[in-house]
């Protein structure tokens, strides 16, 4: 009897020759990479740079005409939405594509959003919206994915160092993008603007095809294929997910009630859903031993925390944005500043307040748990809102209504040290409790962490009754940061004791 033929193991990828260096003197692949994420940021934060004014901005000035209220929801929606949707972009790349083609995919849908953004009018505004959102969630886990892929897994110390020059790319674009497409968008045209993110986007998905060759095979196919009951249980929902909303919207626009905030509330909804549902069926697993079941739930308040943090840090590009244009003094010798321009301040200072940072965890080492340097980061952020509140308080007495740009600079330095405390560490925190066969899924919590605080943080101006941020809607969120640090700080021992962190 004929043995039965047994198939192929799929080859292992193998990444290209170390020694084929180019730029930054690494290798031509890591500056492939490193390019197609500067020219992605740059398209993601010039956009984000300018949403905001341009949401507030009067028809006249062919703007949307939204209430700050408004605005600041839609953005912090819309940044929910990116973060919703890299948890299935994840997934995508990891059973689906693999990282190679999900990156470039992501990509182009970016690219689309982009350029719907740029044509004049206001129709294809809200669908480019959608397409920069999934795109961002299908290309940056997978850009990640594939940068670790390069570097074998004993090569720690190499895959850390290639990280760490990586997160340069972030700040370049997110220092410069501001200055150039704020700068057209503000005093040009908006769509002009946002057809500067659209360039940008179309050079980092050129350099990501013509670079491509010095991958190897690394990324060509998924890591861990979906098999064929799974690819079809998810084909399914999808499809009964998009039946229901077409019936759903369909209804509502056929009635004459459909509008945008309908779409919003949803997305609000899906920020807090999502996250529990996530908790509730990890905390099930079986697979789960006791001591990771009581880590998990622990966890959960490093979970809260961080959302109240992104709730917070992320109106740095909407409530800060609207400050900047309605209450600062930004005329210097004559010059007035364009409001956009203060979004690359962030930047400027996490690039200067970094290095103080690790220098600091460095010389502690274990002294300092993780608690702690959330209770440091929370801190940061409570002080950058009390200045504020100084800040819009001063706008009374101020003349014309405008005080120095010296207090939303400090707001935004501080706001700089919160994030540098508090962002490295949630991500490796999330990675150091996760149970051994759960890391993607920790990881994947530590991203709607993100999600949930921004559809928090972008709906606080709207209930706080919208306009222009009054002196108590800082001061509230600046208690809210600084009783949660307070609250991290005196629960260290026991948050390190059942975390191990």
């Amino acid at each position: 009897m004929t043995a039965p033929i047994r198939p192929r193991a799929a080859e292992p990828a193998r990444p290209p020759r170390s020694g084929d260096r180019g730029p930054l003197g690494r290798p031509r692949w890591f500056f492939t990479l490193f390019a197609t994420d500067v020219w992605e940021r740059f398209s993601f934060y010039g956009m984000s740079a300018i949403l905001v004014l341009y949401a507030t901005a009067p028809p006249s000035g062919g703007g949307l005409g939204m209430g700050s209220g408004d605005a600041a929801a839609l953005y912090g929606l819309y940044l929910a939405a990116v973060f919703v949707a890299s948890v299935p972009g994840g997934w995508i790349g990891d059973r689906l594509l693999g990282a190679r083609r999900a990156v470039l995919y992501g990509g182009v849908l970016i690219g689309l959003g982009h350029v719907s953004l740029a044509v004049p009018g206001h129709p294809l505004f809200y669908p480019g919206l959608l397409l920069i959102a999934a795109g961002t969630g299908l290309l940056k886990p997978n850009m990640a994915g594939l940068l670790s892929a390069f570097y074998a897994p004993e090569d720690r110390a190499g895959r850390d160092a290639g990280f760490a020059v990586f997160y340069m790319s972030v700040q370049i674009s997110s220092l410069v993008a501001p200055l150039v497409v704020g700068a057209v968008g503000e005093t040009v045209d908006w769509h002009l603007g946002f057809g500067l993110a659209a360039f940008g986007m179309a050079l980092g998905l050129l350099q990501y095809v013509r670079g491509s060759r010095h991958f190897g095979t690394v990324g060509h196919a998924p890591e861990r294929a979906a098999t064929p009951a799974q690819r079809s249980r998810v084909l399914w929902g999808t499809g009964l997910a998009v039946a229901v909303l077409a019936v759903g919207y369909g209804t509502d626009a056929a009635l004459g009630t459909f509008r945008i905030a309908h779409v919003m509330a949803l997305t609000g909804l899906l920020t807090v859903l999502v996250p529990v549902l996530f908790f509730w069926r990890l905390l099930r697993d079986p697979r789960l031993t006791r001591a990771e079941r009581v880590r998990v739930k622990t966890y959960v308040w490093l979970f809260l925390a961080s959302a109240l943090f992104w709730a917070m840090s992320l109106q740095g590009g909407s409530v800060f944005s609207v400050f900047a244009r309605d209450s600062t003094d930004r005329t210097v010798l004559g010059f007035t500043v364009p409001a956009s321009w203060f979004q690359s301040a962030l930047p400027l200072f996490v690039l200067l307040t970094a290095p103080l940072f690790a220098a600091l965890w460095k010389r502690a080492g274990d002294r300092i748990t993780t608690a702690a340097k959330f209770a440091i980061g929370m801190v940061c952020v409570g002080a950058a809102f009390t200045v504020m509140a100084l800040a819009a308080w001063q706008t009374a007495s101020a003349a014309e209504g405008r005080v120095p740009a010296v207090w939303l600079l400090l707001a935004f330095l501080l706001l700089a040290a919160g994030e540098v405390a508090f962002a490295p560490v949630g991500m490796s925190a999330a990675t150091a409790v996760a149970p051994a066969t759960f890391v993607s899924q920790m990881v994947g919590l530590f991203w709607l962490a993100g999600a949930l605080g921004g559809g928090l943080g972008g709906n606080a101006l709207k209930v706080a009754g919208g306009g222009s941020p009054s002196p108590a809607y800082f001061l509230a969120l600046a208690l809210a940061a600084l009783v949660t640090g307070l609250g991290l700080f005196l629960g260290r021992g026991a948050l390190a004791r059942k975390l191990g962190v």
